[in-house]
């Protein structure tokens, strides 16, 4: 198991292949972002996206599968996250691209409130496939430390 103590801030770690298909990217706009350049080849051919993309909030969540994915396969002791600062979507996704992930812990302290509970604040970064940066986040997280 990977403890808060256990980060080092700097550490960059490169992980995860997701795949894009246009089945879901329709299923999810369908359901969370119905925009119609999300749903209708012909609506987003008149827009700059060209045709479908997929939803940003669509490639958040791609994100968060390959995250915790990457965290359960290291072994991660997450206590989930308070929140976001920031999310840029850079460039479209589209149906068709291979998403990965790049991350750097930028910083870490012990919560003053909850014993036991390290913070920490990541850089995220996701590539397509061409490895041109679609999405960025700067993320919180909660961490059990050794003695939590």
């Amino acid at each position: 198991m990977i403890y808060f103590e256990d980060l080092e801030i700097g550490t960059k770690a490169s992980f995860g292949r997701y795949e894009v298909t246009r089945e879901e990217v329709l299923e999810f706009a369908g359901q969370y972002d119905p925009q119609p350049f999300h749903l209708d080849d012909e609506a987003a051919a008149q827009t700059h996206f060209g045709r479908i993309s997929a939803s940003g909030w669509h490639t958040c969540a791609m994100a968060m599968r390959m995250m915790v994915d990457h965290m359960r396969g290291a072994g991660r002791a997450s206590l989930g996250s308070p929140g976001l600062d920031e999310i840029r979507w850079l460039r479209p996704v589209y149906p068709g691209d291979t998403l990965r992930m790049e991350t750097e812990l930028l910083s870490k302290r012990l919560s003053q409130s909850r014993p036991g509970v390290g913070l920490t604040k990541t850089a995220i970064r996701v590539y397509n496939q061409d490895d041109v940066l679609v999405m960025s986040q700067l993320t919180n997280a909660m961490m059990r430390t050794r003695a939590g």
